[in-house]
């Protein structure tokens, strides 16, 4: 009789060429940039930077003569959110592999000691908040938010368990204007909370959209996104609705002049339009594309305009 330890651990030689030949050839650099995530980090700067922006305009205070406050401001929202992401790939490394965009990180397949990737996401969190605190402790605790949020409330609660998962997520999301804002004026005014509602608002469209792409890749995993629970149908639904709710955000844009508000209305406009226009693709992946990408430069276009506004 054949001893079946033997075959395991024969099967399992005859397919290692196959598995090292699915480990990317990256250097340690491309590994960290991969565990801190840094596309999010870099597009959350923009929010970040247009909040701080703003609220340095409305408090008549000179850019220049404050880059301190910069600095500590970019610098400790870059840390947490790039901590946050490391935490989350250390957390979700048992689910990762069974994704094609996540199937490749370093914490898959297994370049890096998960250890190290938990010290790491801890150092970089606790720098980035000791960061923050030296603007002011507002942004400070707020940026604690988003971490707890992100980390405890979406990645450990909801993500593998509840379909409201990306509505979680999105208050960690909707952070970044709200820490650059109160690095300077800790106040917070009415200003600051809608850039966070826009962001809140902006992120289950954005989210569901790519939920439709890799619908599959969900299911396999076992996260319960809307399109894998409620269907594409249900979903393309509520991608609508969510941007219904956009629809009356430039009303409070006022204070940045009637270019920015037209802007924003076009913006929401054309966002709607598109996804109408979608229906008569009957392609639903093709039209989650279409809204995904609209998505990303929608935010794009919006949030550097409000900064161009304040210029001329």
């Amino acid at each position: 009789m054949s001893n079946p330890k033997a075959l395991a651990h024969s099967s399992l030689k005859s397919n290692e060429p196959s598995l090292q030949a699915d480990i990317p050839n990256t250097t340690a650099w491309k590994d960290f940039m991969a565990l801190i995530k840094i596309g999010i980090v870099n597009s959350n700067m923009i929010t970040t930077f247009t909040g701080l922006w703003l609220a340095l305009f409305f408090m008549n205070e000179p850019f220049l003569t404050n880059l301190d406050t910069v600095f500590f401001t970019l610098a400790g929202s870059a840390l947490i959110i790039a901590g946050s992401c490391s935490l989350n790939n250390y957390i979700d490394r048992d689910i990762d592999h069974l994704m094609e965009r996540t199937k490749t990180r370093p914490t898959v397949t297994g370049k890096v000691d998960p250890a190290k990737v938990l010290a790491l996401g801890f150092l970089l969190v606790i720098a980035g908040l000791i960061f923050l605190a030296f603007t002011t402790w507002t942004a400070a605790l707020i940026g604690l938010f988003g971490v707890v949020s992100y980390v405890v409330f979406y990645t450990l609660m909801t993500k593998r368990k509840y379909v409201a998962n990306t509505i979680v997520g999105s208050f960690s999301g909707a952070v970044p204007p709200l820490i650059g804002w109160a690095a300077v004026d800790a106040n917070l005014s009415t200003l600051a909370w809608i850039l966070f509602l826009i962001m809140f608002l902006w992120q289950p469209p954005h989210f569901y959209s790519l939920a439709m792409k890799r619908c599959e890749e969900y299911r396999a995993a076992g996260v319960p996104m809307l399109p894998v629970v409620k269907g594409f149908a249900r979903t393309k639904k509520s991608i609508m609705l969510w941007i219904l709710f956009l629809m009356p955000t430039p009303i409070f844009l006022t204070s940045l002049g009637m270019p920015l508000v037209i802007l924003a209305i076009i913006l929401n406009v054309g966002w709607l339009v598109l996804g109408i226009y979608g229906y008569r693709l009957k392609d639903d992946i093709k039209w989650a594309i279409l809204m995904f990408v609209y998505s990303l430069n929608y935010l794009t276009i919006l949030f550097v305009a409000m900064v161009i506004v304040t210029l001329v």
